[in-house]
């Protein structure tokens, strides 16, 4: 029983779990100077590239914990990732190109601007040890190779019992919070009792890492996936043949589909092989197989993140496919969500109340991510539609199908205005900017201004809308300092601290800012973007995106989310301001 076992450690916040949502919150709270945690019932990080697609949000939050450098040195960039492909072979007929990522023209402005960061393509196995490492040099406490067993709440702190897996010592470790970072099989949200809606297992595939010199097919059309549409290939998982870049050219990962509800597949060296030969379309090429394995695409979600002083997060609480590279991204993001909030409440400075935001504020996004990771494979149905391939089992008559995309006849060009339109379709997984930036927050932790949230003027999923509306993603824009260099509005916020943004006319916000710091003992630091201010709006950027007037106030939270705003000055902006704070912090 685990009232027999030892409490061999204490800790304010235990993470199980060493993926993307584990090692980030690790640095978020080493960071922020929480003394933490983080056991893996595993020997390092990830042997696997896995999760890859690192988005805007993302890179903006390594920014902010002033690790981009490591994004960019070890990631691929922006311009190596979006001439998506879609063929018959890599060697074979090529069907059709979709920019993605944000790399068409018309698209990648609107990334340059939301954004002071790039996107990047980071395999799961290099990203990891770059969370570690950097959590680790902040005073961030790992341990590999600890399983955790169960846990038992009280009502100050929870007992989780843990086994070394090199000793096969089972003891407790005493924590004030518990998160459940443990991926998709997260027995921490089975013991939590986390509600969940949904399917997991609904289709199979098998994911194939090899190692090949490609660059003559691929050097010429640099991306990091490319489609093999196949006659025959459309069997479970994502239900194509994908061949995902690594790292350019040579390191490569296969997605083959396979049929979840039959025996799983042997998937040996020569098998490997022989579906590597298959869809590069070159009987000649030798791969070397570094390894196989088989999972399953899901579709399932928490309604429940938070019970007591345990938490999950990550793959734990969202479960599904690749789709839209949103995973590992979601994951962190839940992570950068939920660690300031920790970081306040176990410093005495904010009320137990401010946790409750975190499933208010991420449940939403969770559901959402799922939703659309599972449409973009619905999506793929019109491009196979188009092609001829669904309405019959026999290759050789989808062959002969496939080949009236050539046909100088309404039939092929019926073919080809459908796979048009169905390769337009396919924004919604590569290009949904707006599902990567435009996450709008409404909980607790949000205060608002009194005003209607403004409406969206394009598809609120492939495009992202700046505002400042309370709840929201502060917009980006360039300002710059006294040096004369251009810093980001995310530069000057952030960094564990809320911080007040006014304009020349505000600087009455600026002095109660101050005070109202001082009596809440909590770090916000305001900034008076104007002519001889230590930030200047020489742009006039600043002064179209505050959507408030010069002597109004946009309260940032330390996630770079807007907490409040004030349109204009008030009589008493101490008051004013000390009793939002008090609101979010859930001091009241």
């Amino acid at each position: 029983m685990q009232s027999e076992l030892e409490v061999k450690m204490e800790t304010d916040v235990l993470v199980v779990g060493s993926g993307p949502a584990g090692s980030s919150m690790g640095l978020f709270l080493a960071t922020y100077g929480i003394d933490h945690l983080v056991i893996s019932k595993y020997f390092w990080t990830a042997n696997t590239p896995r999760a890859h697609i690192t988005n805007q949000r993302t890179v903006e939050i390594m920014r902010d914990l002033g690790i981009e450098e490591n994004i960019k040195r070890f990631g691929t960039p922006h311009s190596l990732m979006g001439d998506t492909s879609f063929c018959t072979s890599l060697a074979g007929e090529e069907l059709g190109r979709v920019r993605t990522w944000g790399t068409h023209p018309l698209r990648e402005s609107e990334y340059l601007s939301a954004s002071p960061s790039s996107n990047y393509d980071l395999p799961q196995n290099l990203f990891e040890p770059i969370l570690v490492n950097a959590s680790s040099s902040r005073g961030g406490r790992f341990r590999f190779g600890v399983e955790y067993l169960s846990h038992l709440q009280h009502e100050e702190f929870v007992d989780v019992t843990v086994r070394d897996r090199l000793t096969s010592d089972k003891y407790i470790i005493r924590t004030r919070y518990l998160i459940g970072a443990d991926g998709g099989r997260s027995k921490v949200a089975v013991d939590m009792g986390a509600s969940m809606e949904g399917k997991m297992d609904i289709a199979g595939s098998m994911n194939i890492v090899f190692r090949a010199d490609l660059s003559k097919y691929v050097a010429h059309r640099p991306s990091v996936l490319y489609w093999v549409l196949q006659p025959g290939a459309d069997i479970g998982g994502i239900g194509l043949g994908l061949v995902r870049m690594v790292r350019p050219w040579n390191e490569w990962l296969i997605v083959w589909g396979y049929d979840i509800d039959a025996p799983p597949p042997e998937v040996n060296e020569e098998f490997a092989k022989g579906v590597v030969r298959n869809l590069v379309g070159d009987e000649t090429i030798d791969p070397v197989i570094d390894s196989v394995s088989l999972w399953g695409n899901n579709r399932m979600y928490a309604t429940t993140y938070q019970k007591g002083r345990v938490f999950i997060m990550g793959d734990a609480a969202h479960r599904h496919p690749p789709s839209n590279g949103l995973g590992s991204n979601t994951s962190i993001q839940d992570a950068y969500n939920l660690a300031w909030k920790l970081s306040l409440v176990v410093k005495g400075k904010a009320g137990e109340g401010l946790l409750a935001s975190y499933q208010e504020e991420r449940a939403p996004i969770g559901k959402q991510i799922v939703l659309r990771a599972n449409k973009s494979i619905e999506e793929f149905g019109a491009i196979l539609s188009a092609l001829g391939v669904t309405d019959t089992i026999n290759v050789n008559v989808m062959k002969s199908n496939m080949s009236q995309l050539h046909d100088e006849s309404a039939v092929g060009l019926s073919r080809r205005q459908r796979l048009l339109e169905a390769f337009d379709l396919k924004d919604y997984e590569f290009n949904a900017h707006g599902v990567e930036l435009g996450q709008r927050y409404s909980s607790s932790a949000v205060m608002s201004d009194g005003g209607e949230e403004p409406s969206y003027t394009r598809d609120p999923e492939l495009f992202y809308h700046p505002t400042t509306y309370p709840g929201a993603r502060l917009p980006h824009v360039w300002v710059v300092d006294e040096a004369q260099q251009k810093v980001s509005t995310h530069d000057i916020c952030g960094k564990g601290k809320f911080t007040l943004l006014t304009g020349t006319n505000g600087s009455r916000w600026k002095i109660a800012a101050e005070k109202v710091s001082d009596e809440l003992g909590v770090e916000l630091e305001a900034h008076i973007i104007g002519p001889g201010q230590r930030f200047r709006d020489v742009y006039n950027d600043f002064a179209k995106m505050r959507e408030v007037d010069e002597d109004g106030a946009i309260l940032v939270r330390p996630d770079m989310h807007v907490g409040w705003r004030s349109m204009k000055m008030v009589d008493d902006p101490e008051i004013v301001l000390a009793y939002t704070m008090r609101q979010i912090l859930s001091l009241r």
